[in-house]
């Protein structure tokens, strides 16, 4: 049996990674966080699993480790845990080095060349790709303008408990701006700032999510321009996105049938009966939902217009990093 090792098993990400791997009876777990978590209990339905304080000798007996943990922690230890086991990295800190992998396994799997350290996507970047990759593969994108709307969780599980609190407490308007996880209080609020300003005016989310979209894609010089921005739901992200493509486009349901036909991709799109990707509907799921599928009014035939949900816990990362592990045992 394969060992698992998931180290920041208690936070957002990382309790979902161990929620994904826990229903699955191939692999035996070994959960890691800080030493204030060591020695207690981590309970996902009937399973009970002891919390162990990070240490090498604990992951040179695991065929795979998860790094759900701050950038700083990874730099520090991911190479040094990839001479000896395989390492699948959920923070930034390698995902924009040219040597180490930035997979979508759906997408970009042939890349995949059989590294110890690989990284896995922004859950924004991910989220989009599943739906960008069947669509450039088949016609070709010249440009994409994308606008995010990101919700709580991105922020940790301490920002989803403040989104409830401040929701159930809000009486109005300017009675309370304060915010312990955001730049002010998010709730019946958005935000339009996810991480800090760089110097071209944009976000690094936005700039994330450039970067990694080329990178992911083999597209160094695609023209993308982006929008970040924070809404006041728990779990899936919403996106909305403008495609300018290479070729004249084929009728809309030609599209939709692509997109129907791409594994992890669910077409909702009916909005005469109001069925569309939603948070309230991509929640929980392992497909990426998109919708509101149309010709662009500027580019014509040559331009969609998308709008795209989905779990940024679940499909935006933890099933991303599940797949990228089954890749590597693939591989194998």
């Amino acid at each position: 049996m394969k060992k698992v090792g998931i180290i920041g098993c208690t936070g957002a990400v990382g309790f979902t990674m161990l929620e994904l791997l826990n229903k699955d009876n191939n692999y035996q777990i070994i959960c890691m966080a800080s030493k204030k978590s060591a020695g207690k209990s981590i309970v996902i339905g009937e399973n009970s699993h002891i919390i162990h304080g990070f240490s090498l000798e604990l992951c040179q007996q695991c065929d795979v480790v998860f790094l759900c943990v701050s950038g700083e922690f990874s730099k520090q230890y991911g190479p040094q845990l990839a001479r000896f086991t395989y390492v699948i990295d959920n923070s930034s800190a390698f995902r924009y080095d040219d040597h180490i992998p930035l997979l979508v396994p759906p997408v970009n799997s042939e890349r995949y060349d059989n590294e110890k350290l690989i990284a896995n996507p922004n859950c924004s970047s991910a989220i989009a790709l599943m739906v960008l990759g069947p669509l450039h593969k088949k016609y070709g994108i010249e440009s994409l303008i994308i606008s995010t709307y990101q919700a709580a969780s991105g922020a940790g599980m301490a920002a989803m408990v403040e989104l409830r609190e401040k929701a159930q407490s809000f009486k109005d308007y300017g009675s309370d701006n304060s915010s312990n996880n955001f730049s002010c209080n998010l709730a019946f609020n958005v935000i339009p700032q996810v991480d800090k300003f760089e110097d071209n005016l944009y976000t690094k989310e936005e700039m994330k999510v450039v970067w990694e979209i080329r990178k992911v894609l083999d597209t160094p010089e695609l023209a993308i321009s982006t929008t970040a921005v924070r809404v006041p739901t728990l779990r899936s992200h919403a996106e909305s996105v403008t495609i300018k493509f290479k070729k004249i486009l084929p009728p809309l349901h030609n599209i939709k049938q692509l997109l129907e036909d791409s594994p992890g991709v669910e077409v909702i799109d009916n909005p005469e009966k109001s069925l569309y990707p939603m948070p309230m509907t991509s929640t929980y799921k392992h497909e990426v939902q998109v919708g509101r599928i149309r010709y662009n009014l500027i580019y014509g035939e040559y331009g969609l217009d998308l709008f795209i949900s989905g779990d940024q816990l679940l499909r935006g990362a933890a099933l991303n990093a599940y797949e990228i592990m089954n890749l590597i045992f693939t591989y194998n």
